[in-house]
């Protein structure tokens, strides 16, 4: 090659490389939207995405929840053949939990071990629910398999989403230790029933946060496996099969309080996780009449809640029910929010009657054993999403719950105080 022909490579090599600074940049790795059942997967992809761009405020309350998830990777794996006896049926795998409000009225004895019989107490927690029952282990399980998969979800850490498999493995799926995909044995009350249909509140109150943990792992989790993905959609569908045909759940979906509503939300939760969108939707629309307009007032008052001694508490724990409800009817194309029943009822009128006791406005004027404000900071942000007006004004006056506003991160209503039943 002559010096003339090697000079107009070198120019046109040059030219190559210059030009190459102009062409359209190769777009960079998307992050996975989950299919999420109760959380907006497109809404927690574009939070990502501005976290990884450095907002600043996003930064701060990653770093509340990764001090949660923190918490979890040194405990636990937790299961249900630990407790130290079995449910009535004999089956250490059947989960077993007993009713809260309900108390010995006799002191304990050889002849009688439990000091039977039990009496209600409404709105007052027996200590003994905590002992000798998977409740609290359930609990752990459920909270630690959400923050986790939620840390991994934003961080990229895999300890996080391995911890949360361990978790999720153990409780459902490894057989040794694995749950029966039942609630016969939910909230049984001694030397009276071995189990009752409002037991299935102890999920119907949270496991739509896991189906939504198993969502954020499903999107590539590392450690978790499709096997995993298999045997957690399988335990699901079973799952959803007791609660459409067992009587428990007939039972449990005919209340006409916070129970028949939280039922809905695991219904039609489990429904769209395990892709039967007709029973979601269905589900979803039918609340407007079944729920709504029978259970919330024309003032936006729910006057089954406000019949307990702790009314704030279950006024604001129904609305998580509902909140979250219209967060899935959202993904079918049903607008709960929007529904107004024959005397005005509905889901904005419900949030705006809390308004002022949530603000510090007002103090609240029904029975409560322990009013602690924060318990409607979610459903506040809830309605002020789905376009609230007064709920966006209060907002600034919410109370922030112990450990910090998660909203951010994850917008979906959950109970935030800590009575349990």
């Amino acid at each position: 090659m002559s010096a003339r022909s090697r000079v107009c490579v070198a120019l046109l090599t040059a030219l190559a490389a210059f030009t190459t600074g102009f062409a359209a940049p190769v777009a960079a790795r998307t992050t996975p939207v989950p299919h999420t059942a109760v959380l907006d997967g497109a809404r927690l992809q574009q939070t990502k995405v501005r976290l990884d761009r450095g907002d600043p405020q996003l930064r701060r309350v990653v770093r509340v929840l990764t001090a949660r998830a923190d918490k979890w990777l040194d405990q636990g794996p937790w299961t249900v053949v630990d407790k130290p006896r079995p449910a009535p049926g004999g089956d250490v795998h059947d989960y077993l939990s007993q009713a809260p409000y309900w108390w010995p009225s006799r002191t304990p004895t050889a002849d009688n071990p439990w000091g039977c019989p039990y009496v209600q107490r409404d709105g007052e927690r027996n200590p003994e629910v905590d002992s000798g029952t998977d409740r609290q282990d359930v609990e752990k399980t459920f909270d630690s398999a959400y923050d986790l998969s939620l840390a991994w979800y934003y961080t990229g850490e895999s300890r996080y989403a391995r911890k949360a498999g361990q978790v999720l493995r153990t409780w459902f799926l490894d057989p040794a230790t694995r749950m029966n995909p039942n609630l016969d044995h939910a909230q049984f009350i001694p030397c009276k029933y071995d189990g009752r249909a409002i037991g299935i509140i102890d999920f119907s109150q949270s496991y739509t946060s896991v189906v939504d943990a198993l969502a954020l792992l499903d999107t590539g989790a590392p450690g978790w496996s499709g096997k995993d993905r298999t045997g957690m959609a399988r335990w699901n569908a079973d799952f959803l099969g007791w609660l459409k045909d067992s009587d428990f759940g007939r039972q449990e979906g005919a209340a006409a309080n916070n129970h028949g509503t939280f039922y809905d939300l695991l219904l039609a939760g489990l429904a769209y996780a395990t892709g039967d969108r007709a029973l979601a939707r269905r589900t979803v629309l039918d609340a407007r009449t079944k729920r709504i307009a029978p259970q919330i007032a024309a003032d936006g008052s729910q006057p089954q809640e406000l019949t307990r001694t702790r009314s704030w508490h279950y006024s604001t724990f129904d609305l998580v029910a509902y909140t979250r409800l219209a967060a899935i009817g959202r993904h079918i194309g049903v607008d709960l929010w929007a529904y107004r029943g024959p005397d005005g009822q509905s889901l904005f009128g419900a949030v705006d009657y809390l308004l002022p006791a949530a603000t510090g406005a007002a103090a609240w004027p029904h029975p409560e054993l322990e009013f602690l404000r924060y318990a409607a900071t979610d459903v506040v942000h809830a309605a002020a999403d789905a376009g609230d007006t007064r709920a966006r004004r209060a907002v600034p006056a919410l109370q922030a719950p112990p450990g910090g506003d998660l909203w951010a991160l994850r917008p979906a209503a959950e109970q935030l105080d800590s009575i349990a039943g």
